[in-house]
């Protein structure tokens, strides 16, 4: 970390005395077929939870429940490698075949400045985009010297302190963001925290957390976000930004293993240069490389003598060149983009360094072209994109099958603009997405081989429609998707992975209503259903996994002088239709109120209370499909609970 801030200082120092310049400001505006979540840094401090921001502010997305943080999200029935996740255009990949660090896990709420959330197979710039796009923006410098500090206390022994930075010159900005924060186990609506859960669902003692570690802190975090922006004239500029997460003995009580820590790095460049000439109008240029570090062990729980560790690493770099033109009045984007991922791991033990891989180190190689296209004819908005993929997976070890896979993908998105109030919507595409190391190769602890070498690239047929109108203060946006999955990868009751054909479809509504000028109202509700064209060999069940039931989220926000109350509800239905063959049980529908209160004291100072699950409902979020390794008790995977009532204050001074 050290090294990266001097290294932004001295680069500092030689723009200092420059001449003033002006730079385009970005903003990130909400389009039709996209979701944006606005101030998260402002607005999401009731702790560094991303995917819980996400979870409460998007109907179609939910919560996968892991631990007290590193939660994962669901968008529209599809987790995983099915969802690309960036961060300022950068990649991350968990190291844990497990997944107890998603990508969202790597960069916390209070360094993002907004979210964009695109769903469906509608970007041809990024590898791998198969049902859905999130994008992480993370803060941007600014040049007036500004900064805040921020004190939060929560229940169950939350605390957190962060701080930031900004300022600068026209020429030359840098941001600066660090946070610490840790918490106990938090206790579920009947009071029982981590242990007392395990014990509650008859987990086998083996698993338990032994007598020393029963009452052991849930999580330890420390970030730090570094960002420089160069402006070189005023057509082109240079961005640089380290983020580092490191986090220490992570809890996960449904699963054999916890967490020993979790290190991620994330470097990212990019140039952007501004009317060339006539056939460029910006020419970008982006790298960036990003690693993570990952052992889990078995060290707390009462098996946990001989220290039992799947030490897990990730890596992976990228480089992409886009150069848009004007041709009239329409837009071309044309670009070249590629990427190496690596990921492996190995089992060891206190008595023996080195049992066996648990995934051989595996380079997945990726090139790629693509091209999109922007018209407007009249009231009609076409949007057109393609790509072309490359991609090679090679394993280090003789004995696996490398594989190559190649990919055409299009999509065509329209928008018919009946008038400035109201707009109709369609769009139709293709995207794939090849196997990862996991699914390819994985072996588990016992030296059981998982992971399937024949594997197929998953491919997408999506359709989607809509309307979007507003009617005076009122707003209503709807969307229907149908989705074809071809050849979709799929967990065989956690022993293998295999291709199957599938359908997936759904609608979600959502919008606000402004009653006066203090008075508002946000909503949103979605539904999605999943099924599998036959069910697996041997099996019966034909509900596709992971395809959570109706959701609805509404918000009642009251603003008067520099004071601001939001009432929240999210609602749940019953978990009916659930893959019971592999793993998923049927889950109690619930509902769960929050409330936030937010005073602006003065120009410096400003309160926020916060009680979430005010009726400290007992529930379970999440399902126990067997892509992930659970705990059995009688035979069926370990729920974990979600959180009680939880209380917060934060106290945020800013200059």
């Amino acid at each position: 970390m050290k090294k990266s801030i001097c290294l932004f200082s001295i680069i500092a120092s030689t723009f200092l005395l420059a001449n003033e310049i002006e730079v385009p400001t970005v903003n990130v505006e909400e389009k039709v077929n996209t979701k944006v979540v606005k101030s998260v840094s402002e607005n999401e401090i009731k702790s560094a939870d991303l995917a819980e921001a996400l979870t409460q502010n998007i109907p179609s997305i939910s919560l996968v429940r892991r631990s007290g943080i590193a939660n994962d999200i669901i968008l529209r029935g599809q987790k995983r490698d099915n969802i690309n996740v960036m961060i300022d255009d950068a990649k991350i990949y968990g190291a844990c075949p497990n997944r107890m660090d998603p990508p969202t896990s790597h960069i916390l709420s209070n360094n993002v400045e907004s979210v964009e959330v695109t769903e469906g197979p509608y970007d041809v710039e990024n590898f791998g985009t198969l049902s859905g796009k999130v994008k992480v923006n993370t803060k941007e410098p600014r040049k007036d010297l500004e900064g805040e500090i921020n004190l939060n206390a929560g229940s169950f022994n939350y605390r957190k302190a962060s701080a930031t930075i900004s300022g600068g010159t026209d020429r030359f900005k840098l941001l600066l963001s660090a946070s610490t924060e840790s918490s106990d186990q938090y206790e579920d609506g009947n009071g029982n925290d981590f242990y007392e859960q395990q014990v509650k669902s008859g987990m086998p003692a083996a698993n338990q957390y032994s007598t020393n570690n029963r009452d052991k802190k849930a999580y330890t975090k420390k970030t730090l976000l570094s960002k420089a922006i160069f402006n070189i004239d005023d057509s082109s500029e240079i961005k640089l930004s380290y983020t580092a997460n490191r986090s220490d003995n992570v809890l996960y009580p449904n699963t054999p293993m916890d967490a020993n820590y979790d290190d991620s790095n994330i470097y990212t460049f990019a140039y952007a240069k501004r009317d060339l000439g006539k056939y460029s109008k910006e020419l970008n240029f982006d790298y960036y490389y990003s690693n993570v570090d990952h052992p889990m062990s078995t060290t707390l729980r009462n098996n946990g003598a001989m220290q039992m560790t799947n030490h897990m690493k990730s890596s992976i770099w990228g480089a992409k060149i886009k150069n848009s033109m004007d041709i009239e009045d329409d837009i071309l984007s044309l670009g070249l983009d590629t990427s190496v991922r690596n990921w492996k791991g190995k089992y060891y033990n206190k008595t023996n360094p080195y049992i066996r891989d648990s995934i051989a180190s595996t380079d997945t190689k990726n090139k790629a072209i693509f091209a999109t296209y922007e018209k407007s004819v009249g009231a009609l908005d076409i949007e057109l994109g393609t790509r072309y993929d490359n991609t090679s997976i090679d394993n280090v070890d003789a004995t696996k099958k490398d594989n190559d896979y190649d990919a055409l993908n299009a999509n065509i998105f329209t928008i018919y603009n009946l008038d400035k109030k109201t707009k109709i919507f369609a769009g139709f595409g293709k995207s794939e997405r090849v196997p990862d190391a996991r699914e390819l190769y994985f072996v588990n602890s016992g030296g059981t081989v998982v992971g399937n070498p024949d594997l197929k690239a998953v491919k997408n047929y999506e359709a989607d429609f809509g309307f979007e109108k507003t009617i005076g203060d009122f707003n209503i946006k709807s969307k229907l998707f149908y989705s074809v999955l071809k050849d979709y990868i799929y967990s065989v009751n956690g022993t293998g992975f295999t291709n199957i054909d599938a359908k997936i479809y759904g609608i979600d509504v959502s919008g606000f209503y402004y009653m006066n000028d203090a008075l508002s109202l946000d909503y949103g509700i979605a539904y999605q259903r999943g099924q599998k064209d036959e069910a697996l060999a041997g099996q019966t069940d034909k509900d596709l996994a992971d395809l959570p039931p109706l959701k609805a989220n509404l918000a009642l926000n009251y603003e008067f002088l520099a004071q601001k109350i939001t009432a929240e509800m999210i609602a749940v239905d019953n978990w009916s239709n659930n893959d019971s063959d592999n793993g998923e049980q049927e889950l109690g529908g619930y509902a769960v109120f929050n409330l936030k209160y937010k005073n602006k004291i003065n120009k410096n100072f400003e309160l926020t209370l916060g009680v979430d699950n005010i009726f400290d409902k007992t529930y379970a979020s999440t399902n126990t499909y067997k892509d992930i390794t659970y705990v059995s008790t009688g035979g069926n995977p370990t729920l974990i609970n979600d959180p009680g009532r939880y209380a917060y204050v934060n106290l945020r001074y800013k200059f």
